[in-house]
């Protein structure tokens, strides 16, 4: 039977650590189809609500157009940006949204933090989508923070395929983090050079794309340093597009 290849988003979230940079990882529910128990990267399939054509007033910074362009695709890049920034929201409770303040959204305020996780829920279960909850908050999605990173398909043969673009981004700080307990299970904040030797040492699983991601991120030794080069665009030796599926 052939799998149909879904467009999907996903986001790696960074900060600066004592130590160098720390990328934000999730561990997927051990009863997944796709990477059961495997450590990723907030993200997961661009789903239909996020392709309206409504999205450019809600979207800072990036425009259809661009964003296509950015992806080589004719129309509708776009949505990629919102599928992960929906997805940050959905799975670890990071919204990447700028308030009236011109600010990400902080949820210092216990009340402001109650209601946006109704928010949540609410767009988690898909009874409202994320540009809605926007026009009601007076938000608008921090696209132009977001930086395209690289291209993965999954291989011909996987229960489950998708044709996904990782994007880079800063972690917002006036947030906390919060797996979803469904889809993912655990949370923690990784040095990518660390997240790569537990994986050789057997203590953490990781899929082929998101080990060679996390090679390149090591590379770097300061989010800003890390931010400033994707903005520039994908590394150009850092991923091929295609994952053969032949490691990892």
């Amino acid at each position: 039977m052939t799998v149909a290849v879904r467009d999907a988003a996903t986001v790696m979230l960074v900060r600066d650590g004592d130590d160098g940079i720390e990328v934000f990882m999730v561990r997927r529910h051990p009863d997944s189809v796709f990477g059961p128990g495997a450590y990723v990267f907030p993200g997961g399939a661009v789903d239909e609500a996020d392709r309206h054509a409504d999205l450019g007033p809600v979207c800072e910074g990036v425009a259809d157009a661009d964003a296509s362009t950015q992806l080589g695709v004719d129309e509708g890049g776009l949505a990629f940006w919102v599928a992960g920034i929906r997805e940050c929201f959905e799975e670890a409770g990071f919204l990447l949204a700028y308030g009236e303040d011109d600010e990400l959204v902080s949820f210092d305020d216990p009340a402001v933090a109650e209601r946006f996780a109704v928010h949540r829920q609410a767009i988690d279960s898909g009874k409202r989508r994320l540009v809605d909850v926007c026009r009601e908050e007076g938000l608008r999605l921090a696209a132009d923070g977001l930086s395209y990173f690289s291209h993965w398909i999954t291989p011909a043969g996987a229960p489950r395929r998708f044709d996904t673009r990782f994007f880079v981004a800063a972690a917002p700080t006036q947030q906390t983090p919060l797996h979803d307990a469904r889809e993912v299970v655990s949370q923690e904040w990784l040095r990518p050079a660390d997240a790569l030797a537990r994986n050789r040492a057997g203590q953490l699983e990781l899929m082929f794309p998101t080990m060679t991601n996390l090679d390149a991120l090591s590379r770097f030794r300061r989010r800003d340093e890390l931010l400033a080069a994707a903005a520039a665009g994908p590394p150009p030796d850092a991923q091929p597009p295609v994952w053969t599926g032949a490691r990892g």
